[in-house]
């Protein structure tokens, strides 16, 4: 069954990961799973330090420098089948956010995820969520 917008961003707000999905110039897309946080009509995904990385230029920030279009998907899943249910943030990059949005976002991943808590995000990916969709098995 179709979820409404409403359902989609009740489901979408408190998810603890999605998968990131951007797309390169020379092959098919680029998934990786991401922290984030959605305020209004925005969403964040941090490029952390916490997790050990061998650099913060990331594959999805120069897919996004050249593409900003990406989606976020968040799913839930059970054996038992009728409580299966995932959701699809449709995203645009903005390029240009206020610093008081990166302020609230950064403010809104360091609430929602505690190792987050006293360190230094190397970037913060700020996107406009452009659409929401989603299916359930249930209602």
């Amino acid at each position: 069954m179709r979820l409404s917008e409403d359902t989609c961003r009740a489901r979408l707000v408190p998810a603890r990961r999605g998968v990131l999905a951007t797309r390169p110039v020379d092959r098919g897309p680029d998934l990786v799973p991401v922290c984030f946080v959605v305020d209004r009509e925005h969403l964040a995904v941090p490029v952390d330090t916490v997790k050990e990385k061998s650099s913060t230029d990331l594959a999805r920030r120069r897919n996004l420098d050249r593409d900003h279009r990406a989606s976020l998907l968040v799913d839930h899943w059970d054996e038992d089948w009728s409580q299966l249910w995932w959701v699809r943030a449709r995203l645009e990059l903005d390029a240009t956010p206020t610093p008081r949005l990166v302020r609230d976002l950064d403010e809104g991943l360091r609430a929602k995820y505690p190792p987050y808590v006293g360190t230094v995000f190397a970037d913060v990916l700020v996107f406009v969520v452009t659409e929401m969709s989603g299916w359930s098995a249930s209602s």
